[in-house]
């Protein structure tokens, strides 16, 4: 069966009954399931009260016109895409106008012609079914989406690791339903802490299931060098080389890579050290003076085959705080384009005052999650709440000014 030939259920609201059964007649012996209306207030209520394929309102009806009715039906959110067409005796092209600007799909005059009414009448259906199959794929798509933004967010840490003395926090906000930021934030086999704060070329659905397979190569890669022993200088320069490798050649096609900073706490001493793959450099800052930078040591991963990164070397000293985030913090932008800039964050760590001692909940995210909910709030004050550029992720550690050396 043709679309334009398949059963249907049409309103025919009309004040003349002969009008309506001659409309109902034609109707129902092409197979459509017809009811009637005699006025508009009815042929309203009737509209709230099932669904309906098609409308043929009549223009001439005494109290509430066909004018009234129709502008009642397209000002409606659960009418608006219901297709209607306008039956009159009158051919004029002023009233053809007025219901077209209403929002009317056809037009058909009075007295019918059985074959140019199946036409038009064939022919609204068909924008109706399909529009209908656009709102089922879109709903369909929205659900898929959905599904890979659950499946991606297990993806990420549940909770970041509690340790005694510091505080470990994390913000992930994406653009769409899908992103291709990522953090993440897990105790080694042995006790150190790898931190990881990365973000895919791209975005949407490639960059999402890039997130996951850069995250699970890390990981993976590093929980077995620790497995092994292997010392943390050793597993953060041959977890990167290895990850950017397979990403650089099996995947080479796709031209993919990610930026990413990946960090091996000592939690005992504060000692920390790390490989930036062309990420954004964090910051270090203490109570006191110039936050300092964690730059770059080498290219993003995934970028070329055969990469080296170096590790550099640095320590969270008691009282002090390590950020490190996407660009999609320092270049969320105002309707004029402007970024947020480092330089605001920056000026935000600078008016942080010192951690608090060991005493403060490490679990509450302390020091660390306010610092993160203000660089939020400052982000979205400056930029709006419209929609996003780009994935934004942070990450913050903080060592209290008294902490107590893990065990």
């Amino acid at each position: 069966m043709s679309v334009d030939a398949a059963p249907a259920r049409i309103l025919v609201a009309d004040d003349q009954e002969l009008n309506r059964d001659l409309l109902s007649r034609r109707l129902r012996a092409d197979g459509h399931r017809v009811d009637l209306a005699e006025d508009g207030p009815r042929a309203l209520a009737m509209l709230e009260g099932a669904p309906y394929d098609l409308v043929l309102l009549d223009i001439m009806m005494p109290g509430m016109d066909g004018y009234d009715v129709l502008a009642r039906i397209k000002a409606s959110e659960a009418l608006r895409h219901l297709p209607v067409v306008m039956v009159s005796a009158l051919d004029e092209t002023e009233s053809v106008v007025r219901c077209l600007e209403l929002g009317a799909d056809d037009y058909l005059t009075k007295p019918f012609n059985a074959v140019v009414l199946r036409a038009r009448v064939g022919a609204s259906l068909a924008r109706k079914w399909l529009h209908d199959r656009e709102q089922l794929y879109a709903r369909s798509l929205a659900r898929e989406l959905e599904i890979g933004r659950e499946i991606q967010q297990g993806f990420l840490p549940p909770a970041c690791p509690v340790l005694p003395g510091w505080q470990i926090a994390a913000r992930f906000e994406p653009a769409r339903s899908v992103a291709g930021d990522f953090y993440d934030a897990y105790v080694l086999p042995g006790g150190h802490v790898a931190l990881v704060v990365a973000d895919v070329c791209d975005k949407g659905v490639g960059a999402a299931l890039y997130m996951a397979l850069f995250r699970s190569l890390l990981r993976a890669l590093a929980v077995q060098a620790a497995l092994q022993r292997r010392p943390d200088d050793a597993i953060l320069a041959e977890v990167t080389a290895h990850t950017s490798d397979y990403i650089a050649t099996v995947h080479d096609r796709a031209n993919m890579f990610a930026t990413a900073f990946f960090a091996i706490l000592d939690p005992a001493d504060g000692r920390i050290r790390y490989v930036n793959a062309g990420h954004d450099p964090p910051f270090l800052a203490g109570a006191a003076g110039a936050p300092r930078r964690l730059g770059a040591t080498g290219p993003a991963l995934g970028l070329v085959a055969g990469a080296h990164y170096a590790v550099g070397t640095d320590t969270i000293e008691p009282g002090e705080l390590l950020l490190a985030y996407t660009d999609g913090v320092t270049d969320a932008r105002t309707a004029d384009g402007s970024g947020f800039s480092e330089e605001r964050v920056e000026a935000i760590l600078r008016e942080s005052g010192p951690a608090a001692g060991a005493g403060e909940s490490a679990a509450a995210g302390g020091r660390a999650g306010r610092l993160l909910e203000r660089i939020a709030a400052a982000v979205t004050a400056y930029a709006g709440s419209g929609e996003r550029f780009d994935d934004a992720t942070m990450l913050a550690v903080v060592r209290s000014s008294c902490a107590v050396p893990a065990s």
